[in-house]
């Protein structure tokens, strides 16, 4: 059970986890990230254009 480990074996277990996983997640990540402002009306209808599924067209 991990509340029976040593202090020893925390530290391991905690440094394996970090290799595989890393140390720390990103603040933010660019899926969370708002897009940027593009005021031209070109842009905005491309952007509108991106949004469409594949099979409306």
């Amino acid at each position: 059970m991990p509340d029976e480990l040593t202090p020893r074996e925390r530290a391991e277990r905690r440094r394996r986890l970090a290799k595989i996983f890393g140390e720390v997640l990103p603040e933010q990540t660019i899926d969370d990230a708002s897009e940027p402002k593009e005021d031209s009306e070109a842009s905005q209808e491309e952007w509108l254009k991106r949004q469409v599924p594949p099979h409306h067209g």
